[in-house]
């Protein structure tokens, strides 16, 4: 008796609005990936953080208060499979 093996099919769910659907998830993924590049504290002064979608890419950017001089935090995250595009900081 012979066996046949068949290849296992990969099993893999794919939300329809993406994998990073709406601002708060952007937010917090660049978060989790600034926190270790910049420093938390670093980052939580950067608040409030703002996330925009352009052509399927979340642009997520810290801020800085009006008298405060510096850059801020930037990441650019694909809305349909959560990569990191880009990350840095401004000068």
């Amino acid at each position: 008796m012979t066996s046949v093996a068949a290849e296992p099919i990969p099993h893999s769910y794919t939300p329809k609005d993406g994998f990073v659907p709406n601002e708060s998830v952007a937010i917090a993924i660049a978060i989790a990936v600034w926190v270790p590049i910049y420093g938390a504290e670093a980052i939580s002064k950067q608040k409030p953080y703002t996330a925009t979608l352009v052509n399927g890419t979340w642009i997520v950017e810290g801020s800085l208060p009006m008298q405060m001089v510096g850059g801020v935090a930037r990441a650019e995250i694909a809305k349909k499979d959560g990569r990191i595009l880009r990350v840095t900081h401004g000068l």
